[in-house]
This record gives C-alpha cells, structure tokens and sequence, in this order.
C-alpha cells in the first residue's frame, strides 16, 4: 500500500502578530521603516543583504526588493503601500516572486509604532490574502524570518543611539578599480587557486595551507619574500556576504618581527562590467598601525598586490 503524500498546509487566511519594543524614539524606528537605505540594512534574516531595496511609502506606491542569501540565491518581493500615517502606522502588501514574475502568495502588513517612556513598542499584524502550494513553503518560515529582521533592527537603533568610535587614526585604506565584473574580482579573492597568482607585493609568492572562505573559516598561508624570509599568516573569517564584503580578523609576522595585527574589511562595489574593490585595515592603535607601515611597507605591499590582482584580472579576461 502505497503512503500518500501529505498535503502542504494553506495559508490562505492565516494571521500572524508579532511584538517588540525597541530602546530607541519612535521618530528614529519609524524612519528605519521607512527610508529604503536603513531598511536595506536589516530587512531579511541574518546574512541576508538587499541590492535592490525600492521602498518608498506612500499611499499607492509599488513595492520592489531583492533579497540575497549567503550563498547568492535571490528572492525578489513585491506589493504596495496602502496606508502611511507618520509615524503611527503602515499599511502594505507584500508577497515573493516566482521567476516569470508572478506571486506566490500575497500578505497583508499592518504596522503600528507606539511610543513609550522614549521607547517604540512595534506591532505586526500580518494576514495572508491569498497563497498558492510553492507559496505555502515560505509563509511557514514567516515568524523567524521576522523575528530576525527585528533583531537586527534593534542592532541597528543600537548603532544609531551609539555610533562606533572613529578609528581612522589607525586603518589604512586602499580603493582601485578594475575592468572585471564583480564575480570574477570575488572569485579570484576567493579561490586559492586563483589567489597564489597574485596575494603579495611585487617578488613574493604565497603558499596556502588551508582557506576556508565561510564565517569562522580559516585561512593560513606562508607568504616567502625575494630574499627568502618567510611570513606565516592566520586569518579567521569574521563575515561572507557573496559577492558583496568579505570581513576576516588577521595575524602574521616574521621571525623576530613584530605582530602585524588587524581587522580586514573587503567591500565589493558593482559597476557593471567593472568593480570596485576597498580594502580597509583597522589596526588596534595608531602605533600599531605605523608600526606595520614601517616595518612591512604595508601601504606600499597593498598597492602593489592590487596592481597584480589587475594584472591577473586582465589574462583572465583574455581566456
């Protein structure tokens, strides 16, 4: 006797509510809402991102955004904003795309801000219009979808209510761009094979141990300068967003040398058939920093492995 497959549930009708406070003025949540770039930052679960983010509330307004998982798959959404009453109350439709454009299901969002003692208790009242069977599949994963939203929310009020100290006393900063997609300038950062063409100034090569390019991964490798002194290197990945930023907290020297310490931020920028690529350094302190640059010529060794990272770019692109 042959099992039946169980049905998926349907969602069609199904209402969700979902409450938080957050320890920030309801002006300041309100506007996280409601300007497209700060929603960017932390609509979606955790290690999801937005490349596209067209959210403009007013009454009418057609919704679009584009979310992006970890591992590059993207989830377009659209809807409509149907009520704007700032900084009280928004009103919207949503809902996913398939890939011929179509929704899979449609929800209803209403979300009411209320102020309390300099505090905003958030309250979401989502309810389900209409669904169809793959739909179904992503409205079950609604509540922890949004529940990580908010987190990260909170974070950014967090952010907001603390700005981070400045530290540009102590990074150094490199920034070129180079006539490769985006794709192609991640792949080269991130394939060993790809990297020991060009990781490291003019004359040195580089051995790979291991380059484990996920959060918590490793990455050891031994770069040999042209006078033979070795320079063994530990890096542990602190954040991968394909193909956007790579975050990694590094260590290194040579023997007898001092510690070259610092926080690694590789951001990604797409220009079409170009890219932009930043590299930002932030040592523990200014001396620290000055230190590198003197004992290492970190400045001078990272411009020199950018003008290799283009060189190798551009044979890539002749085969």
């Amino acid at each position: 006797m042959t099992a039946k497959k169980k049905p998926e549930q349907d969602y069609t009708g199904h209402e969700v509510v979902i409450t938080r406070e957050f320890d920030a003025p309801r002006e300041l949540v309100f506007q996280a809402w409601t300007d497209s770039q700060q929603l960017a930052q932390w609509w979606g679960p955790r290690g999801f991102t937005n490349p596209v983010c067209d959210w403009h509330p007013l009454p009418g307004r057609a919704i679009y955004v584009v979310m992006r998982a970890p591992n590059g798959t993207e989830y377009p959404m659209a809807g409509e904003f149907r009520e704007v009453v700032a900084p009280e109350r928004l009103v919207f439709t949503s809902g996913a795309l398939d890939e011929t454009k179509q929704l899979l299901f449609e929800q209803l969002q209403t979300v009411t801000f209320a102020e309390r003692d300099g505090k905003t208790l958030v309250k979401i009242h989502m309810r389900v219009l209409r669904t169809t069977a793959e739909g179904n599949k992503y409205l079950g994963g609604y509540e922890a979808g949004m529940g990580q939203s908010l987190e990260r929310l909170a974070e950014l009020m967090a952010e907001c209510e603390n700005p981070p100290p400045d530290t540009s006393d102590r990074e150094i900063v490199i920034t070129r761009v180079f006539n490769a997609p985006r794709e192609l300038v991640w792949e080269a950062m991130t394939n060993p094979e790809h990297v020991v063409n060009w990781w490291g100034p003019r004359g040195f090569t580089t051995t790979i141990e291991t380059m484990d390019v996920r959060p918590g991964g490793i990455w050891k490798h031994v770069m040999h300068g042209p006078d033979g002194t070795d320079y063994p290197n530990k890096s542990i990945f602190d954040e991968v967003v394909k193909p956007e930023r790579i975050v990694y907290t590094h260590g290194g020297r040579k023997a007898g040398g001092p510690a070259a310490q610092f926080q690694a931020f590789w951001i990604f920028d797409d220009l079409g058939n170009q890219t932009r690529l930043t590299l930002r350094m932030v040592f523990p302190s200014a001396e620290a920093r000055d230190t590198v640059v003197k004992v290492y010529g970190a400045i001078e060794g990272a411009n020199q492995t950018f003008e290799r990272l283009g060189e190798f770019l551009a044979g890539q692109a002749k085969t």
